[in-house]
């Protein structure tokens, strides 16, 4: 994982409100834009609730679209699980551990959250991407914001956040989801209840994006 100190940090979460959100001259951007920006998550299952439901698969990583009970999990959390590919267990014989799901294998039980290469993702690191767009490894960084998808401005906060680190693109799109300037974010774990409802869970619609050499 990329890590710097804390003011190195800092300076470029300051850096990156100004350059995104109005502070810098429009001229100085970089990159592509027309960009749609989406994050994802890791969901944690205490923040869940909904019926008791069973999920079966692959008790293992080196497994794929397994039949073996995996245990029963509040269907809010299960749907999480399948839209964002990976979410935490906090109760029951498999606490600690990872459900994780992916379009090629089915739902799996794992001691991480994973890409969609089998390595452990990065919170504000691992990014996906089409392939045939952007290459497993490539570097990028989100250089302007755009808007809200209704046209409304980023909050700034939320745009230093985006646009300070250098993401790594190590994980792809489920088939279809995609497209030839999509691009999404991974987060980390959801910080509690109602989390899609919090403004760092949003979408950048006509944002600029710098791929670095």
């Amino acid at each position: 994982m990329r890590r710097t100190a804390v003011a190195l940090l800092a300076a470029a979460a300051g850096a990156a409100l100004l350059l995104s959100c109005g502070g810098a001259d429009d001229g100085e951007h970089r990159g592509e834009g027309g960009w749609l920006v989406t994050v994802y998550y890791t969901a944690v299952e205490s923040y869940h609730d909904g019926e008791s439901t069973p999920v079966t698969g692959c008790p293992r990583l080196d497994c794929e679209r397994g039949d073996e009970p995996l245990g029963s999990y509040p269907a809010d959390f299960v749907a999480a699980v399948r839209d964002e590919g990976t979410g935490r267990i906090t109760s029951g014989p498999h606490a600690g551990r990872y459900l994780n799901w992916s379009h090629g294998t089915g739902y799996w039980l794992d001691e991480a959250p994973r890409d969609s290469h089998g390595e452990p993702l990065l919170p504000f690191v691992s990014a996906a991407a089409d392939a045939e767009v952007l290459p497993r490894g490539r570097e990028v960084r989100v250089v302007d914001c755009g808007t809200a998808e209704d046209g409304s401005p980023i909050e700034p906060e939320v745009c230093a956040r985006l646009t300070a680190p250098t993401w790594e693109i190590r994980d792809e799109f489920t088939p279809g989801l995609g497209g030839e300037r999509h691009l999404d974010l991974y987060l980390g774990e959801e910080a509690g209840p109602d989390f899609t409802e919090e403004p760092l869970y949003t979408t950048l619609a006509g944002a600029t994006v710098e791929r670095l050499p």
